[in-house]
């Protein structure tokens, strides 16, 4: 039995984690045609990366790491994108976090929550987008491109912040 094209490999392990991009997207940008871009924009990233992926590490997590890097640029090389940054009453935000909250956030704590994460940076965006779909720190490390105790480090001072910026 032969393997697959690349072709057909790419594209069952891209349908089987193509939620990753809308997520990333979301969190980079607020304008849906902006969105629509840079998804497009990391779908040729990764097409051409394929060829490259190492089969050792999961697909999702090279999928986020390229997704992640892309969207990093793309946001830091065009000023004009910047003026589109999620901003607090973006229903974007809720999309893009409803799996973290589960729907059962009270909307006052949402919206602070929305506002707290659009004053973050690129890196400690994908950092709490990471942890919040419940990657480990060796997997948000390799998908960052940092140390595991940086990201452990990390993570800490932002639900430091968090809790002095929302809790009462």
């Amino acid at each position: 039995m032969t393997a697959p094209p690349i072709a057909e490999r790419f594209i069952a392990e891209f349908e089987a984690h193509r939620k990753i991009l809308y997520k990333v997207a979301a969190m980079y940008c607020a304008n849906p045609a902006d969105r629509q871009d840079l998804m497009q924009e990391i779908v040729v990233q990764l097409w051409r990366s394929f060829p490259n992926f190492d089969a050792r590490s999961r697909f999702s997590t090279w999928m986020y790491r390229v997704a992640l890097n892309v969207a990093i640029s793309w946001v830091r090389t065009d000023h004009r994108r910047r003026a589109h940054t999620v901003d607090a009453d973006s229903a974007v935000m809720d999309t893009a976090l409803a799996d973290a909250a589960a729907g059962d956030m009270p909307p006052e704590l949402a919206a602070l929550f929305a506002e707290f994460v659009s004053r973050l940076g690129e890196l400690e965006r994908a950092l709490l987008l990471l942890y919040l779909e419940g990657s480990d720190h060796a997997t948000i490390a390799a998908i960052l491109g940092i140390s595991s105790s940086n990201v452990a480090t990390k993570i800490a001072r932002l639900k430091q912040r968090l809790q002095s910026e929302i809790a009462p």
